[in-house]
């Protein structure tokens, strides 16, 4: 902390008394705690105090429980530093006792059943709620920075997670897991992160047409093949594919793959060598393209004229019986269709001699266990761990992730047999005898869209494309992505950033670019189940190589526009005070204030200050007559970082 910063901190502070839990103390008295705070910071190498932590409600300081061990840590920590006593390991890990967890969207029922089981257990919760989950679960990753309770939605670097995750294979909840499932998340021998549950995928069919018509689902190709034409003869399409999104057609085509070589030893070899430069499609992939074609000959891959999405498909096309099969990537949260009542079944992508007819999944969650709580000194913090896990791989652990409005989602677990006529059903035996894969994603994001942009076209007809153009694009556009790697990455962070630095660096960048006066930006707090900031700053930029996948891990959910109100430095300086009472229950997050150049802001001049798209009351809007600009922030920081070439806390886009 320099001493223009302490200064500023400490004039920010109000003279009278501060009520801080359930003790009034001076201003004075505050001052000497981040005093200290700073002192120890430069002393110890650790995150210092400061006047934003304090939760403001009213005219009310109060602190978060976090804070108060924060501060008792301090002043402990600091006697011992002063009487030239170091703590030990087992001394550090004593001062702060919660278990620290990012919380994702979707975890809510679980956090509340937890805390009903173990109420002992003290969690540190950390909101994100930013624009990447799984991109910024693995930059903590790569930063050595994960939470005790780590949570992705895909392995991303094996390698990374067992050097940073505890191996779970000795643990005896781990028996309640399938062998199938286990040998797809083992690395090495050991487990390190395991699925919660599964969304299930396949072709959705209208079971009810089906029965009346007297159709039994298709068991290979050739009865795949007579059924559509039953189904022309009755005046339907055989089958819709969504190609609003481009995954969908990258998906199909894959598919099929994977009912074929694309699963097999020499498919997974080829797979890797291909993603690395060392292997072609061509002469690879055209059987494939000759199966994906026979299925368009068919009618299973009808486009539709609108380009509605996945769930305007289904309704409309499987709805109102205008065509009996639906391929796309989505999970639905009915089991039937809202007009008719006819009842959705799923079945699988068909192998042409019907011996490998497969199913995909997704993991909703993985999770893990640091393996900082295998260190001495941190006994009780692993049991506890295992405490959760153990929960969460229960029958009653599982019921929290699965539910009547999830009907193609699937509990992991060995003894959750879903019902014979759940749509899920064959899915669940297919992934028991190994014929369920996971879909495809993780490194092949740089192409993924623009490969499905293809097998779009040919799906349509247009631009000339067919399976063996198709076979072509796919070469180019991976040469095309490893010729190019090394401009995918356009700046470098030479030091880890803390979230008020990364929420000051983004500020700076937006008022900078929009040519503001001053920006108010919010920064993320937890706030309970179910409550995130997703028009604020909730994650970190780290230390490294910057390329877009980073960057989106530190921008909020929402983009493409900004806010711009006038008001005087005195209500300005008024709403920073007062903080972004998103959910409307009195609980605020923090403003962060920026100004260009560091500005101070006279109380009775009038000024133009930015705020994130969402990120003001509807309130504030209306007082200050908010105007909606067109703007991205994404693109502003990237050009900016571009035009920077190295960033750290220090840099200063705003001067």
């Amino acid at each position: 902390m320099n001493r223009t910063f302490l200064a500023v901190t400490v004039a920010s502070l109000p003279p009278e008394g501060v009520l801080l839990q359930h003790f009034v103390f001076t201003g004075r008295t505050v001052m000497h705690i981040l005093i200290l705070g700073a002192l120890y910071a430069r002393i110890a190498h650790v995150k210092s105090l400061c006047a934003s932590e304090f939760y403001v409600k009213g005219d009310i300081f109060l602190m978060t429980k976090q804070l108060i061990r924060r501060v008792s840590a301090l002043f402990l920590s600091a006697a011992l530093l002063l009487s030239s006593c170091t703590p030990s390991q087992g001394d550090a890990d004593s001062l702060n006792d919660g278990l620290t967890w990012v919380t994702w969207n979707g975890c809510d029922n679980f956090i509340n059943l937890l805390k009903e089981k173990y109420p002992e257990i003290e969690i540190d919760f950390i909101s994100y709620a930013g624009g990447n989950s799984t991109g910024y679960s693995w930059e903590q990753m790569k930063a050595d920075d994960i939470p005790d309770i780590f949570i992705t939605t895909q392995i991303v670097d094996k390698e990374l997670a067992k050097e940073r995750l505890a191996d779970l294979s000795g643990y005896e909840f781990i028996n309640e897991m399938p062998t199938s499932v286990l040998d797809q998340v083992a690395i090495d021998g050991g487990v390190y992160l395991l699925p919660v549950s599964y969304s299930m995928y396949g072709i959705f069919y209208n079971k009810t047409l089906m029965e009346e018509k007297g159709w039994e689902v298709p068991e290979n190709f050739a009865e795949l093949e007579a059924l559509c034409g039953e189904i022309e003869e009755e005046g339907l399409i055989p089958g819709v594919t969504g190609t609003l999104l481009t995954g969908n057609a990258f998906s199909a085509v894959f598919n099929l793959a994977k009912t074929d070589w694309l699963t097999t030893p020499e498919g997974l070899v080829w797979e890797q060598d291909f993603l690395a430069g060392n292997a072609a499609a061509e002469g690879y992939w055209e059987d494939t393209m000759d199966y994906v074609q026979r299925y368009m000959d068919i009618g299973m891959f009808h486009t539709d004229p609108e380009d509605r999405n996945n769930p305007q498909l289904i309704l409309d096309y499987l709805g109102n019986r205008k065509a009996v099969f639906c391929t796309m990537v989505a999970t639905v949260n009915i089991t039937e269709l809202p007009d008719t009542g006819d009842k959705l079944g799923m079945m699988p992508y068909i192998s042409e001699d019907g011996s490998k007819n497969i199913y995909m999944y997704s993991p909703s969650f993985y999770f893990g266990i640091s393996n900082r709580l295998t260190l001495p000194g941190n006994e009780k913090k692993l049991e506890e761990a295992v405490q959760i896990l153990s929960l969460l791989y229960s029958p009653e652990g599982q019921a929290a992730f699965v539910s009547e409005d999830t009907p193609c989602v699937m509990s992991v677990l060995n003894s959750a047999k879903v019902p014979e006529d759940s749509m899920i059903s064959d899915a669940q035996q297919a992934l028991w005898e190994g014929r369920a894969f996971q879909m495809t994603y993780a490194r092949w994001e740089n192409v993924l869209s623009d490969m499905g942009q293809a097998y779009t076209d040919w799906f349509r007809g247009e631009n000339g494309m067919d399976g063996a153009e198709c076979i072509a694009r796919m070469d180019e556009l991976q040469q095309s992505s490893l010729n190019r790697s090394d401009q995918h990455y356009f700046c470098e962070s030479t030091e880890n950033f803390t979230l008020e630095e990364t929420g000051r660096l983004i500020g700076k960048v937006l008022g900078s670019a929009v040519g503001a006066d001053a920006v108010l930006i919010p920064l993320g707090q937890y706030h309970g189940p179910g409550v995130g900031l997703r028009n604020g700053i909730t994650g970190k930029l780290y230390k490294g190589k910057i390329n877009l996948e980073t960057m989106t891990t530190i921008l909020p959910t929402y983009d493409g526009k900004y806010a711009v109100m006038t008001m005087t430095g005195a209500q300005v300086k008024e709403l920073a005070r007062m903080g972004f009472d998103a959910d409307g229950d009195g609980n605020p997050y923090p403003y962060l204030l920026l100004t260009g150049g560091d500005a101070d802001l006279e109380d009775e001049t009038t000024y133009r200050a930015a705020f994130l798209s969402g990120g003001y009351t509807e309130e504030t809007g209306n007082a200050y007559s908010v105007q909606i600009m067109e703007g991205s922030l994404k693109s502003y920081l990237q050009k900016w970082m571009e035009e920077q070439g190295t960033i750290s806390p220090a840099s200063n886009p705003w001067e």
